[in-house]
């Protein structure tokens, strides 16, 4: 078993060869993917599904250039563990909102109203899900290789049935159905060998993460039992979410009296421009030569550079999931996450203002150790409230649940400008908490007896 060394020596050696290759790396530069969901009717038919997915599963990172690699990962829900048979005192390991499930913690996350899991896209938020396939690649022939395996996996094994499945790409604008460009910031973990996006960041500790080492707080995670299983895993929160691109036209269109004034309203809420240049770093006006170099477009922190928000409002979207170096209530790293999100559908045509009726949108996942104090905590207490930036009541303009009469404040001098009547620009149409182990835990996991 390999292990990636701390370049400082201060953080504990990382099995990284035991890691799913799809837990830790960024996406590739363009991408095609799949997720499928899968239910497992029988026990003993879903240990043979692992035992065939196994070969088709890597460890570690499968290239220097993580562009020119598939790779396959696979996790599961709470009811998949029980439905494997997973023994009762390994299952009542597992912490309390993993074996909830996300469903039933809607109201704890803002998943309310349209949002609600009453409105959920079957089979999300249901017993039925137990298995998460996902596989991601730079184009489709190699995702088409890495599937091919994974989808002999489960059309071969009685017992097991696919129940869902969604297919995501990058759209040819290389942006996001909202027209910016994403997947810029990735974390600095220490002991893993893969720079972060942020020369600035101190690595954070590589328990934040993967289960099994020290976290922030200097102490290992929780980890379910036994030490196989948890071991080298980590939890994903798997959301897919709806835009409504037409809505936040919209909403630019009726809020701006030109097309500059709109693109800098946009990039307020935001807090890039489209092009994926920070507001922090470009205030006035998009830098595409910025946004597009990876070792400045994120290359810089807030209270240096924008403690008081003049440049990047404090409510901005990347600045309240990603608040930096700030000065706020509480460590902001202890709440880290990697952030992988992948757009499916077709983009509503440029300058199009009324809506198509097409689903288009983000299936995004959240990967981290701890679920309560990374994933709930980001989207409770910064995306869907403003006490930790001194604007009670006021959410996230652009992922936040708004109900027609949200607002938002962006300051300004000499008086800062607020927006009302904000509605809602993402929907949830489902999502899923998840468990994706180490392989030497899928492997236990295909051996089990009982």
């Amino acid at each position: 078993m390999n292990a990636v060394a701390s370049k400082s020596g201060a953080g504990a050696d990382v099995e990284i060869d035991d890691v799913q290759s799809g837990a830790l790396h960024p996406r590739p530069v363009p991408y095609v993917g799949k997720f499928v969901f899968l239910r497992v009717d029988d026990r003993h038919a879903g240990r043979a599904l692992l035992r065939r997915l196994l070969p088709a599963v890597e460890g570690g990172f499968p290239s220097v250039d993580p562009n020119q690699d598939a790779w396959v990962a696979v996790a599961f829900t709470y009811q998949g563990l029980r439905a494997l048979k997973v023994p009762q005192e390994s299952l009542d390991s597992f912490p309390r909102a993993f074996r909830q499930g996300m469903a039933a913690r809607a109201h704890l996350i803002g998943d309310v109203g349209e949002s609600a899991p009453a409105h959920w896209e079957p089979p999300f938020g249901s017993a039925d899900v137990h298995v998460v396939l996902s596989a991601l690649s730079p184009d489709a022939a190699r995702l088409e290789t890495a599937l091919t395996r994974a989808r002999a996996a489960f059309t071969d094994t009685p017992g097991v049935k696919m129940i869902w499945q969604q297919e995501v790409r990058q759209l040819p604008t290389g942006r996001t159905t909202f027209g910016f460009r994403d997947g810029i910031s990735h974390p600095n973990i220490e002991s893993l060998g893969l720079p972060g996006s942020n020369s600035g960041e101190v690595p954070l500790k590589a328990g934040e993460f993967l289960l099994g080492y020290p976290d922030e707080t200097g102490n290992p995670p929780p980890m379910p039992s036994p030490d196989v299983l948890g071991r080298n895993g980590t939890y994903v929160a798997v959301r897919k979410l709806h835009t409504k691109v037409a809505a936040w036209r919209q909403y630019l269109r009726a809020n701006t009296s030109s097309a500059q004034e709109e693109a800098l309203l946009a990039a307020k809420m935001v807090g890039r421009w489209p092009s994926g240049a920070p507001l922090t770093l470009s205030p006035e006006h998009d830098d595409p030569e910025l946004g597009t170099d990876p070792q400045r477009n994120n290359d810089f922190l807030y209270r240096e550079d924008d403690e008081r928000g003049f440049r990047c409002p404090a409510g901005a979207h990347i600045r309240r999931v990603n608040p930096r170096d700030a000065a706020i209530i509480g460590d902001a790293r202890m709440h880290r996450l990697i952030r992988r999100g992948t757009t499916y559908g077709p983009p509503l045509p440029e300058g199009v203002l009324e809506d198509d009726g097409a689903d288009r949108g983000l299936v995004g996942v959240f990967i981290g150790a701890h679920l309560e104090r990374q994933f709930e905590f980001i989207k409770a207490e910064w995306v869907n409230d403003g006490n930790f930036i001194g604007y009670p009541g006021e959410k996230d303009p652009v992922a936040g649940h708004h109900d027609g009469s949200g607002s938002a404040t962006i300051p300004d001098q000499p008086i800062r400008r607020r927006l009302q009547n904000l509605p809602s620009f993402v929907v949830t149409r489902g999502g899923e908490y998840c468990f994706l182990p180490g392989l030497r835990a899928l492997r236990w996991l295909a051996d089990l007896k009982n």
